[in-house]
């Protein structure tokens, strides 16, 4: 009665051992088959609004008075020194600040920005262009037809270049970044990326569109030079290894069947 007990225990316990042994399970993001891909075709022709700033981003902002006369003198090299009373003082502080890029501040969780004068204006969900306007509008009541400039400075992406290991996320500082930039900022797809195999995972407000293109022909160029947005995710699925993989998978299951060859000569030798 021992015997039987003892060998079918062993057995079970293989049995649980060879179920949590995968192959390739490196392999992210799966659509498995039939998985309905978005239209890049419709990616390309819609009229897209871009980038809408969302809680957390941080903003750069800039600020000029007389439809941004005076960064046009000062990129002319005209800028001549201020001089009079608290008004010119006050302008020249305000070409200091822009000389020195602007103020960065946070996108609050709730969707307002604190900015000088105006405090709390809520900003989440517009583009730039948007939130440029509103601001120009906002600062009427402080400023001679106010020019403002504002920039996401924390936008990034993020690319799976086809190789355990080598993620890297991409900070976007031009917004015109095309995904074959992005790839060629990280040094390309990997030696086991499968370059016929490059998904773009977008975020939208209803979820998230995954585009599947293939960059091992000549025609995926024109895919390839589509504008990336923040946080997308660029994922270049890696080649199968089936052969090293299930080699090294198998090393401990052929170590474990060598233990239980011995337990079970064990077993026969000791009844």
């Amino acid at each position: 009665m021992k015997t039987p007990q003892l060998v079918l225990a062993l057995f079970a316990a293989s049995l649980l051992f060879l179920n949590g042994c995968t192959i390739n399970q490196d392999i992210l993001f799966r659509t498995g088959e039939g998985y309905e891909f978005a239209n890049l075709d419709d990616l390309a022709t819609k009229d897209a609004p871009g980038y809408r700033i969302a809680p957390n981003d941080m903003l750069s902002f800039q600020l000029f008075s007389n439809n941004g006369e005076r960064l046009n003198q000062r990129t002319a090299g005209t800028m001549t020194g201020q001089s009079g009373g608290g008004g010119g003082q006050n302008q020249q502080q305000m070409m200091n600040m822009n000389q020195q890029g602007g103020f960065t501040y946070l996108v609050k969780p709730d969707g307002l920005v604190e900015l000088p004068e105006l405090g709390g204006i809520r900003l989440e969900g517009l583009t730039i262009e948007e939130a440029e306007g509103l601001l120009e509008d906002a600062y009427t009541s402080f400023y001679n037809d106010p020019y403002v400039i504002i920039r996401v400075t924390n936008n990034r992406v993020f690319v799976f270049p086809g190789e355990a290991g080598q993620a890297t996320v991409v900070p976007l500082v031009n917004m015109n970044t095309t995904l074959l930039e992005v790839l060629a900022m990280t040094g390309g797809i990997a030696r086991r990326g499968n370059a016929s195999k490059v998904k773009l995972i977008r975020k939208t407000e209803t979820g998230r569109d995954v585009y599947k293109m293939d960059l091992s022909v000549v025609d995926g160029l024109d895919d390839a030079n589509m504008v990336v947005q923040a946080y997308d995710i660029v994922y270049v699925e890696p080649m199968p290894q089936l052969v090293r993989e299930t080699t090294e998978s198998l090393t401990p299951i052929t170590s474990l069947i060598s233990t239980l060859t011995v337990l079970w000569a064990f077993v026969l030798n000791n009844p």
